[in-house]
């Protein structure tokens, strides 16, 4: 049997409008998954769901605003009727100022989205998970899990506050069947990277360290992600993998 096939498995992928969410969606389907795609403007006929019909996977789109607590709840009511058998956190948000003019607004709204929605999502979720004793969960952390960033102080707080959720979930939850992993992802060339791109110092600073010399792509997380979605990783849980084109190793 291939232990990465996921032919009969639903995944629910936040944040899977575009970027590294589409790119996760899209190998989840590629591997056999059918997907629920959830995002705050995701529409009808979207770009990722053709991608996943064309690929012969069911699709189904959710939209939620995750600084609305409110639609979070009922994100996670609607999924209690999903037999989910895969949960991508990856609905992200960033803002960026120096820490001294990093206002409370920025402040909150980093938090709730990208560490308290994601709790609240994933204990939901994964408490269906634990009745039916399997189910794999899958943070988007950031390098900013293992370093400071410079200009996102909510940025990095939120980031390093996954990580820890990952290793405290993985701790209860693993015994009964369901793992809890994240993904790193190190420089992509993203709308979160923008600004970082169209700075010209910035950028060759970022890539003068980056080992593959390179920003990486969305799909570049194709891989890490189905490996800790599938039963090739069953007794892979509690871990943070970067993917990063070497930067932490530099």
């Amino acid at each position: 049997m291939n232990p990465f096939d996921l032919t009969g498995r639903l995944a629910v992928v936040t944040g899977a409008r575009r970027g590294i969410g589409f790119a996760m969606a899209e190998a989840l389907a590629a591997a056999g998954a059918d997907i629920i795609g959830v995002s705050a403007t995701i529409e009808p006929d979207s770009a990722i769901e053709r991608r996943v019909t064309a690929l012969g996977r069911a699709f189904k789109a959710i939209p939620a605003d995750f600084n609305d607590p409110g639609a979070v709840a009922r994100l996670a009511e609607a999924l209690a009727t999903e037999p989910v058998d895969i949960l991508v956190n990856n609905a992200g948000t960033i803002r960026r100022a120096p820490a001294a003019e990093h206002s409370d607004a920025y402040w909150d709204e980093v938090l709730q989205v990208n560490l308290t929605s994601q709790f609240a999502l994933t204990r939901a979720v994964g408490a269906a998970m634990l009745e039916r004793g399997r189910g794999k969960i899958i943070f988007t952390a950031s390098l900013l899990s293992f370093q400071g960033g410079i200009n996102v102080p909510g940025y990095a707080a939120a980031k390093s506050g996954i990580a820890g959720l990952t290793r405290a979930l993985a701790n209860e939850w693993t015994a009964r069947g369901v793992t809890v992993n994240a993904i790193a992802p190190g420089y992509i060339a993203t709308d979160n990277t923008q600004a970082l791109q169209d700075d010209p110092d910035r950028s060759r600073a970022i890539l003068e360290r980056i080992p593959a010399g390179r920003w990486g792509r969305p799909d570049d997380l194709a891989g890490a992600t189905v490996f800790l979605a599938s039963g090739a990783s069953d007794y892979v849980s509690g871990t943070v993998i970067p993917v990063d084109g070497g930067w932490l190793g530099r």
